[in-house]
């Protein structure tokens, strides 16, 4: 058996990674009815709106510290068994708080599966703490506190997730300024549902070092020259804005187009059994449909961890393993 391409993920939401037979044990161990989000073995939902509501009925079946462990271990196993030797988990404190546990204990739980995911097979792992746009952004604020307080020491970044069409990026400066201050990673959701203007904002408020999605650009020739200019990377999730519908189909995804004109793009599944997805799915996906050699798809692999929000003895030792 050959031994599968190098992968590296900067963009998944830890719940949204669910398996769905790990979504309905737990749902059995809590007495859950889960015909509402779950049929026939998959997430079930319409829009973005009914994938929101299927995505925290999902969450909210992990309650405890070891809940979370398992899903982390689960998901970072999985990928690790594909080639990944690096991952970034957006994780949300406010989930911890909505089940009773707390943030700590969260973030805890995540941090023991992930430690025995590297344990069994040296995949690396990073957490990113999310704040979510829609919540408010007092709430996100409060996020980004909980974030500089650095309360587990795999915690290295900071973003912005939620409904991209609730407030202005402005409004959300200040958290992220409370997060670089903390010395982490700076990235954003932006120009996924929203247009190109959502990501030209991220740049001017936020100045990120990466973009979460960030495929609207490619609507600005000017943007897209000051995004490959700047050196941003773009966390690019194609089979989560196919599911979405921003793509009407991976042939008319501009991933191809925004790597050809010099941006700095990385491979990511997002929410991936929601999206019918997969870390090594993306890469396939790049390989046979948009036509990417695996020189390039490597590249990728390189550019995601040249990008990571990691110190340097770790992005070296990752980069060794190319």
């Amino acid at each position: 058996m050959t031994k599968p391409m190098p992968k590296a993920e900067l963009h998944c939401h830890i719940e949204g990674a669910a398996p769905p037979a790990l979504a309905l044990s737990q749902a059995q161990r809590y007495g859950i009815d889960t015909s509402a989000f779950i049929r026939d073995g998959e997430y079930a939902w319409e829009d973005f709106t009914s994938f929101v509501a299927s995505y925290d009925a999902t969450a909210n079946l992990f309650r405890t510290e070891e809940d979370y462990a398992l899903l982390a271990e689960t998901y970072l196993t999985g990928i690790a068994e594909a080639g990944a030797v690096y991952s970034e988990l957006i994780v949300s404190p406010d989930q911890g708080d909505a089940v009773g546990i707390g943030a700590d204990a969260y973030i805890s739980g995540l941090a023991e599966g992930a430690e025995q995911a590297r344990a069994r097979t040296g995949i690396e792992t990073r957490l990113l703490i999310v704040g979510i746009r829609h919540f408010g952004p007092e709430r996100v604020m409060k996020a980004a506190e909980y974030a500089a307080r650095r309360p587990h020491p795999l915690i290295s970044g900071f973003n912005l997730a939620g409904e991209e069409r609730m407030h202005r990026v402005a409004d959300f400066a200040r958290a992220f300024d409370i997060a670089r201050d903390a010395g982490l990673g700076i990235t954003i959701h932006a120009g996924e549902l929203s247009g190109a203007f959502s990501v030209r904002d991220a740049l001017d408020h936020v100045r990120p070092t990466r973009i979460s999605h960030g495929v609207r650009a490619i609507e600005d020739g000017d943007l897209v020259r000051r995004l490959a200019d700047e050196g941003v990377v773009l966390e690019v999730c194609p089979g989560s804005n196919i599911a979405l519908k921003v793509f009407p189909d991976f042939e008319h995804h501009p991933l191809r187009a925004l790597h050809d004109a010099g941006v700095r793009v990385t491979l990511n599944s997002d929410d991936p059994p929601f999206f019918h997805t997969s870390l090594a799915r993306e890469y396939e996906i790049a390989s046979s449909v948009m036509g990417f050699s695996d020189e390039a798809l490597l590249g990728m692999t390189r550019t995601a961890i040249e990008a990571a929000f990691v110190d340097e003895p770790t992005r070296q030792r990752l980069l060794s393993r190319l």
